[in-house]
């Protein structure tokens, strides 16, 4: 009888362990693929799957002093959002400055970022709001799930450059004596910066001329418009009715005065007297550094740069973050006479 008990405990042991085998053979044999899916289900060719956005998950956390700071930003879609200041610097960032570009130079855009929202805080153009989502107003803005759609493969490695650009300078602000500055940015400049007292005709001791070293690996750094004389005509008369263009059009615009940069100052048009910055926004120049010229049918405009030319230039800063310079060095250096602080 014992060894006969001992069979039929053999027997339930082995049917025992079979099943055991049999329910956890899937998992064992099922690949470790994250998504699930295999190459005709859309993943890539050696089998690697690609992970859903929404699910990628970040490796670097921002820091706590801006999680603690509340931001209202007023959508180009005319929505309010509450936002920590965390959130809201990860969407400007993302927004303003290309995810491909050095981290010092996207840490120098988010502090440069914070110090211009703390400034419109303070003193707000929207009631319903501190700061609005239009960057030709305020500060341009992309939500996280669309920039992260844009990047595509991209995106988790953008995503934690700009989170880390973030907390690397979490609650630093750009201060002149002790005070946040205005801390304008445009995309790239043509050797040097301009002063603010040729743009809006008031001097700002920060906002000097310095020069930037980008150049020609800059996308669309010489670019070309061409008007007719009739165009021309019609844009300059809309909004100077005073403009005398009748003659001649080779006579219509008189001699630049120009910044050492090669940035035009000033340049009678029709006798009335424009800045560069005038010129730019009539025809819809990148840049106020440009030469004009008639050829007898039409004015062509060539333009070096893009953007007002005032304050920190993004390129600029991507160039002097690849030689090395921190994102201290580079604001320190757009912004004469400020340093780097705490703003809390």
């Amino acid at each position: 009888m014992a060894s006969q008990g001992f069979g039929v405990r053999q027997t339930i042991s082995a049917a025992l362990l079979f099943t055991v085998v049999l329910f956890f053979l899937p998992a064992l044999t099922v690949r470790s693929d994250p998504a699930g899916q295999s190459p005709e289900a859309g993943g890539l060719p050696n089998g690697e799957a690609v992970l859903p956005i929404e699910r990628t998950p970040s490796a670097v956390s921002t820091g706590g002093r801006d999680k603690g700071r509340a931001v209202r930003l007023l959508t180009r879609e005319g929505e309010v959002l509450d936002l920590t200041m965390a959130e809201y610097l990860w969407g400007v960032v993302a927004a303003e400055m290309p995810a491909v570009f050095e981290q010092e130079a996207l840490a120098a855009q988010a502090c440069a970022a914070r110090t211009y929202t703390v400034v419109r805080q303070n003193g707000s153009k929207h009631p319903e709001a501190d700061i609005c989502g239009d960057s030709t107003c305020c500060q341009a803005y992309i939500d996280r799930s669309a920039a992260e759609a844009r990047w595509g493969l991209s995106a988790r490695e953008y995503g934690e450059k700009i989170d880390r650009a973030v907390a690397e300078t979490d609650g630093l602000g750009i201060l002149y004596e002790g005070s946040p500055i205005q801390a304008l940015f445009f995309s790239s400049a043509p050797g040097k910066t301009v002063d603010a007292v040729e743009v809006w005709g008031n001097p700002v001791a920060y906002l000097k001329s310095v020069d930037s070293p980008e150049g020609e690996e800059v996308p669309n750094y010489r670019t070309q418009v061409v008007l007719g004389a009739e165009e021309v005509k019609s844009l300059t008369l809309a909004a100077y009715p005073g403009a005398d263009l009748s003659g001649d059009p080779g006579l219509w615009f008189g001699e630049a005065s120009r910044n050492e940069g090669g940035g035009v100052i000033s340049i009678p048009l029709g006798g009335v007297t424009l800045t560069g910055g005038q010129v730019r926004s009539l025809f819809s120049l990148r840049s106020a550094c440009f030469t004009v010229a008639w050829d007898g049918s039409q004015f062509t405009f060539d333009v070096t740069g893009y953007g007002h030319g005032v304050g920190m230039s993004q390129y600029g800063a991507n160039a002097m973050a690849k030689t090395g310079s921190t994102f201290s060095d580079i604001l320190t250096w757009y912004y004469t006479g400020t340093e780097v602080g705490e703003l809390w």
